[in-house]
């Protein structure tokens, strides 16, 4: 199993109809038939010093294998959505486990 934990941070001047929009693309991804468990959120009302609440969505993704992750990655629906919101992102953190 490969977990793919990506945190965005989008720029500070995206309007909420932007925002609504790059929600709307993350939830697509769920759309992808490699995806076995989809998560996306926006950070927790959590006030504890290890928590950072810093950043705008948070995508979890998990994938039955490395290979699956590989499909994902040049799949043509993950190949949209960057094209289309990469010029949102701030920053981008992302973590992969197995």
């Amino acid at each position: 199993m490969i977990a793919h934990h990506v945190l965005f941070w989008l720029k500070a001047d995206t309007s909420e109809d932007q925002k609504n929009a790059f929600r709307k693309g993350l939830e697509s991804l769920e759309n992808i038939e490699v995806v076995k468990t989809f998560h996306m959120g926006t950070p927790a009302p959590i006030e504890r010093a290890v928590v950072d609440t810093s950043y705008t969505f948070s995508l979890i993704l998990f994938f039955e294998d490395l290979a699956a992750h590989d499909v994902y990655q040049v799949h043509e629906i993950h190949k949209a959505f960057l094209e289309e919101f990469r010029v949102l992102f701030e920053k981008v953190v992302i973590y992969d486990a197995q």
